[in-house]
């Protein structure tokens, strides 16, 4: 029979119970489903002035591992192992190792030790990791990010804390550049870009990509960053709800600020066992010069 024909308040009932279902549906596939549902995204980027020996450079992107009780071992060691299947030339790593505390530290860090690069691994530290939760910038435990720190050298991974190096093939080379996290209050950028030249091109590594709104006319080619997890949740009809305002503009993707190409990568793990409309990524970003 059609809906029309309906009475008033059979019609009423039989929309809340669309409604409902198709709600508690979607609540069960973001509780079930999408936390460890990863996706592997793939990405060129063109760059101004990046050297021909450049060309088609490749980098992999994890970030927001996020190690805890809510966060399956398998589900961080498939992310690894389909990091490491790409065979990239560089790997990027932009912090929340950990999600609260150093106790899942030898965790990750055991799980991270399978990757290899030719031109090395490379990390920066994130909020959870300087064991900071808001950007109030209180910390719980304040020895935490040197422990992390000394965990991810151990492992063969060079953290970028304030300070940049070169990266060189073929006689040619680029600045990568890592600071540490916004939120904590340690970042600095004067220090990181000290010894960057002007007609290098820069790829910097920062967890949380609102670093961005802070270059100030800095030469940043490309910025990797994670912290927002895609918003985690991208309800229909209300978006990204768990960001702020300021924040939807670099919520996930490749993103356009002030001459800078920004990648949010949506990250492999989470804070609390739930993700809709952002599934856990690894990202391969393949480099390419400015035509």
């Amino acid at each position: 029979m059609p809906q029309n024909w309906w009475p008033e308040k059979q019609l009423r009932s039989y929309r809340f119970a669309r409604w409902l279902g198709r709600n508690w549906a979607r609540i069960s596939y973001g509780r079930k489903v999408e936390p460890t549902w990863l996706e592997l995204t793939r990405h060129e980027i063109c760059l101004q002035d990046l050297p021909s020996a450049f060309h088609g450079f490749r980098i992999a992107h994890l970030t927001d591992l996020h190690a805890g009780r809510s966060v399956p071992g398998w589900h961080l060691e498939r992310a690894v192992e389909l990091a490491a299947s790409e065979c990239p030339d560089l790997i990027a790593l932009t912090g929340d190792f950990v999600h609260a505390g150093k106790r899942y530290v030898p965790l990750i860090v055991r799980t991270l030790s399978r990757l290899k690069a030719a031109h090395g691994v490379f990390a920066v530290l994130g909020n959870h990791d300087f064991a900071v939760r808001t950007a109030l910038g209180f910390r719980l435990n304040r020895h935490l990010p040197r422990y992390v720190e000394d965990a991810l050298r151990e492992a063969g991974i060079v953290v970028l804390r304030n300070r940049s190096l070169t990266v060189t093939t073929g006689g040619h080379s680029l600045r990568l550049v890592g600071v540490d996290d916004l939120w904590s209050g340690a970042c600095d950028l004067d220090l990181a870009f000290h010894e960057a030249k002007d007609h290098e091109p820069t790829i910097l590594l920062a967890h949380n990509p609102r670093v961005a709104e802070h270059l100030n006319g800095r030469r940043c080619d490309l910025m990797l960053s994670g912290h927002t997890h895609g918003g985690q949740i991208n309800w229909p009809g209300y978006g990204r709800f768990l960001l702020g305002r300021r924040s939807q503009h670099l919520a996930a993707g490749l993103c356009r600020h002030r001459g800078t190409w920004v990648y949010v990568n949506r990250g492999v793990g989470h804070g609390f066992r739930f993700r809709f409309g952002a599934r856990p990524e690894v990202a391969i970003l393949r480099l390419q010069a400015s035509p």
